[in-house]
């Protein structure tokens, strides 16, 4: 895979820079997250959390299903502030 190729495209990650993580010391899917923030967008991983997966798993040489799934954030939702105050009407 070409390392110019952009895997997550909210946070404008490439496989490169996806890999160098990995060399670096990232061997889970949080791991990568922390230092590469793929994964983190508005999509939260829907759409590129495959394909990270699939890189991590050929340059470890261990199946995809050997890796813990990463937890997903749900979307921002703006909230009422009588809610942040305590008001229950």
């Amino acid at each position: 895979m070409n390392d110019d190729l952009i895997i997550c495209r909210c946070e404008e990650i490439t496989c490169g820079e996806i890999r160098s993580a990995i060399w670096r010391g990232a061997a889970t899917l949080t791991g990568l997250k922390r230092r590469t923030r793929a994964g983190m967008g508005l999509c939260q991983g829907r759409t590129c959390g495959t394909l990270i997966s699939r890189i991590l798993s050929r340059e470890l040489g261990r199946p995809v299903s050997s890796f813990e799934p990463d937890t997903s954030r749900p979307p921002v939702v703006p909230v009422p502030i009588r809610v942040l105050r305590g008001d229950h009407e």
